[in-house]
């Protein structure tokens, strides 16, 4: 009798804890410190000498292929009815991330038997337009990320996004070694922001001619500088606003805020971010 008290107790006990420590649980759902993709990148991402870029250790991401996948899954369980009530940091750090890690994922259905992305397109179509994915309900594509649930929401009006999503190329923003997170997003766009700009084989200011040369990504995405967002009117005052990561030395800062500028866009570099060995 004493022995089926003491259980039935314990089972009541266990049936609260339960109770208690499951309900947090599913009221949150999903994993807001993004841990798992946190793991990957700190163990699979290396930053250069200057820490303006970074290389991925692809080999390293496919043999922790089943960690890889469970994060995906997990992206994907995420419903749009879920999304709509987290916070704007959060819904941005879930799209960032899903970007990022979708891209790696594609990258390794091929990989080591590729130089570039744009290896993996059709002859009439590109591969941000491969639906390979589920995301938010649907079945979609990287490109659909970017340009529609980031850019086209009307939700986020970031133009720091450009230096968070990362397409797997040698001329893109460096793919951090860490996780974006709502509590961390702001300073963590500010700072992918810094090292593109000081990355002077892809930004730099020829205080001589007063040239600006800069990225493919600014002629492609200058409209998205241009709205006001985070007090940018124009690329020309982003760059102004930015001049002490673009231009080196107080004098060529205080030219590039003061003078007539032109700008010259550089060449993309398509080859694959890959961790050389």
């Amino acid at each position: 009798m004493i022995y089926s008290m003491r259980y039935k107790a314990f089972y009541c006990g266990l049936i609260v804890f339960l109770c208690v420590w499951s309900t947090p649980l599913a009221a949150n759902g999903f994993d807001h410190s993004h841990n798992l993709w946190n793991q990957l990148l700190s163990d699979h991402v290396r930053w250069n000498a200057n820490g303006t870029a970074s290389q991925v250790d692809y080999l390293g991401f496919a043999q922790n292929r089943p960690q890889l996948t469970a994060y995906l899954d997990a992206l994907s369980e995420v419903t749009l009815d879920q999304f709509d009530q987290w916070s704007r940091n959060q819904q941005l750090a879930f799209l960032i991330n899903a970007y990022n890690a979708f891209t790696i994922d594609l990258i390794l259905t091929e990989y080591p038997y590729l130089n570039s992305i744009k290896e993996l397109g059709a002859f009439f179509s590109s591969p941000w337009e491969r639906k390979f994915f589920y995301l938010l309900d649907e079945k979609r594509y990287l490109d659909d990320i970017e340009h529609n649930l980031i850019r086209g929401s009307g939700r986020f009006n970031e133009p720091l996004i450009h230096f968070a999503v990362n397409c797997a190329s040698v001329g893109c923003p460096a793919l951090r070694d860490e996780a974006y997170v709502a509590a961390q997003l702001n300073p963590q766009l500010l700072d992918s922001t810094r090292r593109f700009l000081q990355d002077r084989s892809r930004n730099h200011f020829d205080a001589v001619n007063s040239e600006l040369n800069v990225s493919s990504i600014f002629d492609w995405y200058s409209e998205d500088f241009a709205q006001g967002w985070r007090g940018y009117h124009s690329l020309i005052d982003f760059f102004r606003t930015h001049a002490d990561w673009i231009a080196d030395g107080p004098n060529a800062q205080a030219k590039l805020k003061s003078h007539v500028v032109k700008l010259d866009f550089l060449d993309y570099d398509w080859s694959l971010n890959d961790l050389e060995r």
